[in-house]
């Protein structure tokens, strides 16, 4: 029985070896892909182009920069409120309200660096007791 599950053993590892070597020999050949389309593609694709060039002039340009989140709640009106009350004491500053269920998010500002997120903090520390610097796409400003 000994010489039966040895003589198995041999023979399995001749398999494996064997399919080592074998598989190694079995790589693709390079080809070519040619593509067809239609002339009306380019067209379109340029037609696009044109329109997102116009429309830079009045849309945003964004870019990374920070935030600085001063308000997280469950209740909406109390999210509006404090909307309300940050834009009575920094009028300059865009706010933006974002929902994460179950709770809404108010973020100030478009800073470019951090620096300047801390140094709004520090100025609205009086106003605001915790908040906190988030990176974020901001909107530029012209």
């Amino acid at each position: 029985m000994k010489k039966m599950a040895k003589v198995n053993l041999n023979i399995l590892m001749f398999i494996i070896s064997m399919l080592c070597f074998i598989s190694p020999a079995q790589a693709q050949e390079t080809g070519t892909v040619t593509i067809i389309k239609d002339p009306k593609i380019d067209v379109l694709i340029a037609r696009r182009l044109k329109l997102e060039r116009e429309a830079i002039g009045t849309s945003r340009i964004t870019a990374e920069g920070y935030r600085v989140q001063l308000f997280s709640g469950s209740n909406r009106a109390q999210t509006y409120d404090e909307q309300a009350r940050f834009k009575a004491l920094y009028p300059s500053l865009n706010t933006y309200i974002s929902y994460s269920q179950p709770n809404y998010k108010i973020r100030a500002g478009d800073f470019r660096t951090r620096l300047e997120a801390e140094k709004f903090m520090s100025q609205a520390r009086r106003a605001y007791s915790s908040l906190f610097i988030l990176p974020e796409r901001i909107n530029l400003s012209r």
